[in-house]
């Protein structure tokens, strides 16, 4: 199963964005599923209250664990890197923002993941 088919089966399951997206992305984060689902239950919404995606923030997080606080040039780089193509792709960075333009979270999910995955393995 691809990180793409696996987070958009884990969103169909009921989990928020972020978990979505964390959760599918267990090769680069280290965390096992239901750690993973823990950790990001809060930013799903945009944290709840619209802003920030989750599928973004599920992505950074991701990130953050895959390098560490170690090496945050690079977490910093993969922040500025994910959010343009994004903000490029879709638009906007907000999740309000998104859902009024009608963008399907699946999309927002299905890019983050793979994304994701496409700047940790550069």
């Amino acid at each position: 199963m691809t990180v793409r088919e696996k987070a958009l089966s884990l969103h169909a399951q009921g989990y928020n964005c972020a978990q979505s997206v964390l959760m599918a992305e267990e090769a680069f984060s280290g965390l096992e599923e239901k750690r993973a689902a823990d950790v990001a239950v809060g930013f799903g919404g945009g944290a709840r209250c619209g802003e920030l995606c989750g599928a973004i923030s599920g992505a950074i997080m991701t990130a953050g664990m895959h390098y560490g606080a170690e090496n945050r040039p690079k977490a910093d780089a993969f922040d500025r890197a994910l959010t343009a193509a994004f903000r490029e792709k879709f638009g906007a960075l907000r999740c309000a923002d998104l859902k009024a333009a009608r963008i399907p979270c699946d999309d927002l999910i299905a890019f983050a993941a793979e994304k994701t995955e496409e700047l940790l393995t550069e």
